[in-house]
């Protein structure tokens, strides 16, 4: 059952949280509605005491064009990676949890420090930092590497991958099986693998656009599909954002080829001497490319590629689809940007 509550609804917000005892009868904060992504509502809660809360509230129905739905009780799941990944990440790269109601499917969070930036807004304006870069390698090989090391804890509190199928796995893969035909037995194949795998915490959302930089740190945020499983998929989300904007932006293409290796080879010393470093990179490859597909042709495009650049890079992932890069994720990358040109 959808929640009655509407967070954007500002009067119904500021009687919630007098009713629930969150903020004072007489307090009045500033409230500010935030545009945040396809599946929740956002805002940003300035109370008078100097303290700021983003609230966030999962919807049942995302806001894109086609019918894509997910079960807002993965707002709970959100609350509980929110504070595992705390545990362990570096000091300030995962915001505070301040409360969780699963009545209401909404949680609060300690709000970044003002100033800050959205990582995915500095890329698209061409500010490629390789300390930027380095840091969210450094990042996802943490998660990775610690969520091997306690897999025993993790695979019992993250077992359930309902919500990684319904916002991933599905919309991404599945979805773009019935737009692209030819690359059905490739993502079908892939789909399977990845049901199948389960070695460590995968983020599922690791992207540009979850990340905030403040003081030139990076803060990762929106971990509603972490899961215990496959974690090639994080490499897959993430590297084709960094090539997709190679391809958007040609006049900074070099700088993001580059980038897309230095965050490839500090990601691999991030994890270390873990046992399945070995067998990773060919998954790794696939999940790039299937990502590269989707995001053209999947239920979430990204929003900046133009429809004749989507069908160029649709049509040049699914030819590499039939012929994979043989050694690995830089030939992967130095291909595609081959055939940009």
């Amino acid at each position: 059952m959808a929640s009655a509550l509407d967070i954007e609804d500002i009067p119904s917000l500021l009687q919630y949280l007098r009713a629930s005892h969150r903020i004072s009868t007489n307090e009045q904060p500033k409230i500010t509605l935030l545009a945040g992504g396809v599946s929740n509502r956002t805002v940003l809660v300035e109370r008078p005491t100097g303290e700021s809360w983003v609230l966030k509230q999962a919807l049942e129905k995302l806001r894109v064009k086609a019918d894509w739905f997910s079960d807002p009780r993965r707002i709970e799941r959100e609350a509980l990676g929110m504070q595992r990944l705390a545990e362990f990440a570096p000091p300030g790269a995962i915001t505070r949890l301040i409360f969780l109601d699963p009545q209401h499917h909404l949680l609060a969070m300690e709000a970044v420090p003002k100033p800050h930036e959205n990582w995915k807004s500095l890329l698209l304006a061409g500010q490629i930092d390789s300390n930027h870069v380095r840091q969210f390698a450094n990042l996802l090989g943490i998660i990775h590497r610690k969520g091997w090391e306690q897999r025993d804890r993790f695979a019992s509190e993250f077992e359930d991958r309902s919500f990684f199928e319904s916002l991933r796995l599905e919309p991404y893969y599945l979805y773009s099986v019935q737009q692209r035909p030819g690359a059905a037995a490739f993502l079908h194949r892939l789909v399977e693998q990845t049901r199948a795998t389960r070695y460590t915490l995968v983020h599922g959302d690791y992207s540009p656009k979850n990340i905030l930089i403040h003081d030139s740190r990076l803060i990762l945020l929106d971990h509603e599909v972490i899961h215990f499983g496959d974690g090639a998929f994080d490499i897959g989300f993430s590297m084709a954002h960094l090539l997709s904007k190679a391809h958007h932006l040609s006049q900074w293409r070099i700088k993001f080829i580059d980038a897309a290796k230095q965050y490839w080879t500090t990601y691999f010393e991030a994890i270390g001497d873990v046992p399945w470093r070995g067998e990773f990179e060919p998954r790794a490859v696939s999940h790039t490319l299937a990502c590269l597909l989707a995001r053209c042709i999947g239920r979430s495009p990204l929003e900046y590629l133009s429809e004749p650049a989507k069908s160029t890079q649709a049509a040049v992932v699914e030819q590499m689809m039939i012929a994979l890069p043989s050694s690995g994720m830089v030939e992967l990358i130095d291909r595609f940007e081959a055939s940009l040109d």
